[in-house]
């Protein structure tokens, strides 16, 4: 990492002012270096010598004059500059800037991949929508936004695993197969009314045909009887796997599909964990009912476990869930992707990991905000079996996978997202998607020119890449090592297609209007055609993460 290479000579130039005593010897803060709004102040600037005034006393502009002049030589470096009121603003070398074409044509597809995560084992929980329906456009905002984060952090060198929670179980669960049993008996023949609790929808006509095909009549019961107990999982396991194909139709994929019901299994994972909570003293009776007392954990009311009637409540069974994800299997940290509905939550499921003697900092717990598709600046709606949601089906035939994922991906997770259907389905530059596919189009188009006329990138000479569009390039280039850094840490994907967008600009404005690749000159062409290959490698690579 460029900056962390660059910081480690600002560390080391602070500390040899301080031994041959240009400079009294306090503690060093962490170093840390910043991009400069403007490029003419260089391309990385740090604080230190504002941050050390006080310890050292003096003027923030001599202290930065003290450190620069002890930095040690670096081919990295072009030229280290002192800047009120009290910066100091590195260039980097145009050589060495030119150098890491090679870098970044020998690192190939893993360009960008550090280890900065030391093989951490971090769990994604995503989507994990109720199995009693199809996924609307919601569902997939929560799910390209897990599934760009789990690339990004196994490309940092974390050790992801993504996982989908089925809840399959519970009070829901049983008015669901109800309702699934009353669309049976209609395809049937019968004249079967869904009941008033259950789920109205549509699209459960289409589960009781495929169950219907699968098992023809074998699952009717006597006029006015309740249906077999096991329509409802039967229904369930139909709708789970529509709902990975679904997910699949998106690019997004699991390594776990856990059920809630294996938590109730005998003597089995939820027995565990409230034994665990009993033992810590944390369940009370009381009102008829099993308590977790989340008060004597700071939170401002205790929370119900099993109700009066003997049934887990669903945060008995998150509770449970969680045990597992930590206790069970070890995962050092788990991050929850949540619809925004889901905030009430957040605080009470936390105080539960702490209640186990968990760090609930360990749990991240990260809330997406609504999506409003639009079409011609109007709201609409696309689906025609599922009364007033947008299925994410709809979306992904209408647009396309990549204009989903992109579109998904393009706004921070706490703000509320409008996609329009218009713009993602255009071929104009204000449509990113678009504008960015068409750079990687037009760097494989200059390629396969090259090609035809006898011209491969490999005989290149990087030290002829002089020219300022060319290096700006390279720089460009080299920010998606910092990007995912950056991502992995603050858990925010939405950076990958500001990232994409500002590397396809980069390549579309100047460099492709001021610099010739293929030209009368063999030597040079061979040079810049070795640079539009690592072009290419980093932005098939930023598009490959999203």
């Amino acid at each position: 990492m460029i900056k962390n290479e660059i910081a480690r000579l600002v560390q080391q130039a602070a500390s040899t002012a301080m031994e041959q005593g240009a400079l009294p010897s306090v503690p060093l803060p962490e170093i840390t270096l910043d991009r400069p709004r403007s490029p003419e102040h260089g391309d990385y600037a740090s604080n230190l010598p504002l941050r050390l005034q006080r310890g050292v006393g003096g003027r923030p502009l001599d202290i930065a004059e003290k450190i620069r002049a002890h930095l040690p030589p670096s081919p990295m470096i072009g030229a280290a500059e002192v800047a009120p009121p009290g910066f100091i603003n590195f260039r980097l070398s145009d050589a060495w800037l030119a150098a890491q074409v090679e870098m970044i044509l020998g690192t190939g597809e893993s360009f960008a991949d550090s280890a900065i995560g030391n093989g951490e084992r971090v769990q994604i929980e995503f989507v994990s929508a109720n199995p009693t329906g199809a996924l609307h456009v919601g569902n997939g905002r929560g799910a390209v936004f897990g599934s760009a984060l789990f690339a990004v952090l196994e490309a940092t060198g974390h050790h992801v695993q993504r996982e989908f929670y089925v809840n399959d179980s519970g009070t829901q669960v049983r008015s669901f197969g109800r309702s699934v049993y009353a669309r049976y008996q209609q395809v049937a023949g019968r004249d079967a009314p869904v009941p008033e609790d259950g789920y109205p929808d549509e699209y459960l006509i289409d589960v009781a045909r495929e169950l219907h095909a699968v098992h023809g009549e074998a699952l009717l019961r006597p006029e006015g009887d309740p249906g077999p107990d096991e329509i409802g999982p039967l229904a369930i396991d139909v709708v789970v796997r529509r709902i990975g194909d679904d997910l699949t139709a998106l690019g997004v994929h699991y390594d776990v599909w856990f059920r809630e019901g294996a938590l109730y299994e005998s003597g089995g994972q939820y027995d565990r964990t409230m034994a665990e909570l009993r033992r810590r003293s944390f369940v009370a009776e009381k009102e008829g009912a099993v308590w977790f007392t989340s008060t004597d954990v700071g939170e401002d009311k205790d929370n119900v476990l099993v109700r009066s009637s003997g049934a887990p409540t669903y945060f008995a069974s998150d509770i449970a869930y969680h045990y597992n994800k930590f206790v069970e299997r070890g995962f050092s940290r788990v991050i929850n992707i949540w619809g925004a509905d889901h905030h009430g939550h957040v605080s009470r499921l936390k105080a539960a990991v702490g209640a186990f003697g968990i760090d609930p900092e360990r749990l991240k717990i990260l809330l997406y905000q609504l999506v409003m598709i639009k079409r011609g600046g109007e709201s609409v709606r696309l689906s025609k079996r599922a009364g007033n949601i947008i299925l994410l089906r709809d979306l992904i035939d209408e647009v396309g996978l990549d204009a989903c994922r992109f579109f998904f991906l393009q706004r921070s997770a706490d703000s509320a997202l409008d996609f329009d259907i218009d713009l993602a389905k255009s071929q104009r530059d204000d449509n990113p998607v678009y504008y960015v596919q068409y750079a990687h189009a037009r760097i494989a188009g200059i390629l396969r020119t090259a090609a035809e006329r006898g011209l491969f990138p490999d005989r290149g000479d990087v030290r002829l890449l002089t020219h300022p569009a060319e290096l700006a390039l390279i720089r460009k280039m080299l920010q998606l090592p910092e990007t995912l850094e950056q991502i992995a840490r603050s858990l925010e994907p939405h950076h990958l297609p500001y990232y994409a967008t500002d590397l396809a600009a980069t390549f579309n404005g100047d460099f492709y209007r001021d610099v010739r690749v293929i030209t009368d000159d063999e030597t040079l062409t061979l040079a810049r055609l070795k640079l539009v290959a690592a072009a290419r490698i980093a932005l098939a690579r930023t598009l490959h993460l999203m």
